[in-house]
């Protein structure tokens, strides 16, 4: 991948992003109604989780097999895009609400070649610290997707003014060195911490 981030416009059609902005504000409604009602406990990640150490308020939901079919079946935009073969890691996606903050960070090795895309909801600028130190804001639209180098750019989102904005984040590495495959799981669409069993 030459350039550090590459601006993608409607990778996934209208009718796509919304049915996928949809299905994570049921996700969230039916989290929180089922950990209001006791029916599941904080350990139980799998139907995804509030608060995440990064954004403390709000729903997010790691390798849920709908984000992580979309994963794979966007990896040849990404291929075409970055001129890298690759292999999925992970999908991540998360429900931001008014006030909620990403600071700067930098992501960890399984998100080498990695994707933020907008699903919906009130528009948000996400910025990157570029290797001249100069910041670059980007604002997506539903669909769009900013691909970038994520364990190599700092990235982070201020304040969130709006009511809600759903993304999904895709996570590759090269498919070179499989050290990530699937981010230690058998497969995709599995929580995170799933291992292969071992003969």
């Amino acid at each position: 991948m030459k350039e550090d981030y590459i601006h993608c416009k409607k990778v996934i059609n209208d009718k796509m992003s919304d049915f996928l902005y949809q299905y994570l504000l049921l996700k969230r409604q039916s989290f929180l109604t089922l950990y209001n009602n006791h029916l599941i406990s904080k350990f139980d990640e799998d139907k995804g989780r509030w608060g995440d150490g990064q954004v403390d308020n709000s729903f997010c939901i790691y390798g849920d097999t709908v984000f992580d079919l979309l994963l794979a079946n966007v990896k040849p935009v990404m291929e075409k895009q970055t001129k890298v073969k690759l292999i999925e890691t992970y999908s991540y996606a998360r429900v931001y609400h008014k006030g909620n903050e990403l600071k700067k960070h930098r992501d960890r090795a399984s998100c080498k070649i990695s994707a933020t895309m907008n699903l919906g909801g009130d528009p948000w600028k996400i910025y990157l610290e570029l290797k001249n130190k100069k910041t670059k804001g980007f604002l997506l639209n539903p669909g769009d997707m900013l691909i970038y180098k994520g364990d190599k750019l700092k990235h982070w989102r201020e304040p969130f003014e709006g009511i809600a904005c759903g993304q999904v984040f895709l996570h590759y590495n090269d498919a070179s060195d499989l050290t990530n495959k699937f981010d230690g799981r058998p497969h995709l669409g599995l929580p995170k911490g799933v291992q292969a069993e071992k003969n």
